[in-house]
């Protein structure tokens, strides 16, 4: 029986969303330097499947899984993949405002949101920080205060 059949959240390598964040910096950079919406509608095509399928099913957790993790040792622990799969969602909506800009004309827009999807792309490729993880936690533990207070 499958941990999501028990209801036990499924967990993940850490350096599977890492790997992932490595190359969605590459992506997003080559999208500010070339202005393609076309390549940001695409990264927003795998935050879309990182976000509603799991990283497993992502492409980016697909090459991991398949060219690093077997030259890897064993992770050290597993992580909780529901705050990486919110930080998808989040990466989701960005890249998709900003391929909105880059198509429609509106370069700004473009450029913007994908700024700020690169500079947490980057925090979390560079120094292990995932912002939207923080921000999915922060919400569970404002839900959870929220709950007391009802009571």
């Amino acid at each position: 029986m499958s941990d999501r059949a028990q209801g036990a959240p499924v967990r993940v390598d850490p350096r599977g969303p890492r790997f992932a964040a490595v190359l969605t910096t590459l992506v997003l950079f080559v999208v500010l330097a070339t202005g393609s919406g076309p390549l940001l509608a695409a990264q927003a095509v795998v935050f879309a499947l990182g976000a509603a399928l799991g990283l497993r099913h992502s492409p980016y957790g697909w090459l991991y899984r398949r060219l690093v993790r077997p030259r890897l040792g064993p992770p050290r622990e597993l992580e909780d993949e529901r705050p990486p799969r919110f930080a998808q969602a989040v990466g989701l909506t960005f890249a998709a405002v900003g391929a909105v800009g880059y198509l429609s004309g509106a370069t700004w827009l473009g450029i913007a949101a994908t700024a700020l999807a690169l500079a947490a792309a980057f925090l979390n490729a560079a120094f292990g920080y995932c912002l939207g993880c923080e921000i999915y936690l922060l919400a569970v533990r404002g839900r959870a205060r929220l709950g007391q207070a009802a009571r």
